[in-house]
């Protein structure tokens, strides 16, 4: 291994028990050698320690800390980095042996592209479920879906390290994270190009570990947070107003973020301005495509939030009439 790897390939672990060593091997096994691996056991208080102080290639590098969470813990292991392409892996998903050679061949030959990742077969534990993340492939529609969710896998992302200079790394304010993957990829697609390879090259496996950590509700709130910034963003406003966050909170069914009255024309044209702007004034006929889906999703959710609301305006109207007189005069 050279001092200076064309390839990092950052994985974080915590407690990763049998699956870590099988996970390991797809990427020692890789048909593209000239990488380093940098493991960060964070907080592990199983056998991962004694796991990765035992590997003897010399690609592998292993560094031990408290548990400071899964963005910090990435944060680490890309500060070290001496790869010009940063690699992510997790320690219960699989490689497929081809898989960085192509994402290196891929990022040489388009160097617009900030990230790479790649579509991936689901496996439950260790079983093939039939199900596939077979996301988009192509820059103008991934930036669409971007607007409102992840259409990256994260374990099979590959990212040019000059990007990530640019834009900083993982967010580690809990306000923003999770889901810390799609904030970033958020970041970096404002100023690069971004794709999935068309191959699928990754197994992601769902295990308990991989559900949210603190839950759907706060990781609800996070997602139209950051939802709400990209359509700002893609639309041309120099900041989220309440027009991007009721598309962004209508979308996602997070009824506590939409204002009383959310102002159905003035989401329309955001969401059309921003598929014009992401199509550089003509949007293709795929682009085009998801901008109508796009608005006919508000359109179907919105009439749903309203009855709810005027249920509610109505029920207070109701109980506030049917209190005493003295009461209302004392609130």
């Amino acid at each position: 291994m050279s001092s200076s790897p064309t390839v990092s390939v950052v994985l974080s672990v915590r407690n990763g028990g049998s699956d870590l060593p099988v996970a390991l091997d797809t990427i020692l096994k890789q048909s593209f050698a000239d990488f380093e691996l940098i493991a960060i056991n964070n907080g592990s208080t199983d056998g991962t320690r004694a796991f990765l102080d035992g590997i003897a290639d010399p690609r592998v590098r292993v560094f031990h800390q408290e548990d400071k969470g899964l963005a910090a813990a990435l944060n680490r292991g890309i500060s070290l980095a001496r790869g010009r392409y940063v690699a992510r892996q997790d320690h219960d998903d699989l490689a497929d042996l081809t898989r960085i050679a192509k994402q290196v061949e891929f990022l040489d030959a388009n160097p617009e592209h900030g990230l790479v990742g790649t579509r991936a077969e689901i496996w439950i534990g260790d079983t093939p479920s039939g199900r596939f993340h077979d996301h988009p492939t192509e820059n103008e529609i991934l930036q669409f879906d971007l607007l409102f969710n992840n259409p990256f896998v994260h374990s099979s992302v590959m990212i040019r390290k000059s990007a990530l200079d640019r834009v900083g790394g993982y967010a580690t304010d809990p306000a923003r994270h999770p889901p810390e993957d799609y904030e970033l990829w958020s970041r970096i697609s404002r100023h690069h190009r971004v794709a999935n390879l068309p191959e699928r090259l990754t197994v992601y496996r769902e295990v308990p570990s991989s559900m949210s950590r603190e839950g759907l509700q706060p990781f609800l709130e996070k997602l139209v947070t950051i939802s709400s910034e990209n359509l700002a963003y893609q639309a041309g406003a120099p900041a989220p107003q309440q027009v991007h966050m009721d598309i962004a909170a209508l979308i996602h069914g997070a009824k506590t973020r939409v204002s009383q009255r959310p102002d159905r024309e003035a989401m329309l044209a955001v969401i059309a301005e921003a598929g014009r702007r992401i199509g550089g004034g003509r949007p293709g006929p795929e682009l085009e495509q998801r901008i109508v889906q796009a608005q006919r999703r508000l359109m179907l959710r919105q009439p749903a939030y309203e009855w709810v609301w005027r249920t509610a305006r109505a029920i207070r109207g109701r109980m506030h009439r049917l209190k005493p007189a003295a009461s209302r005069d004392h609130r």
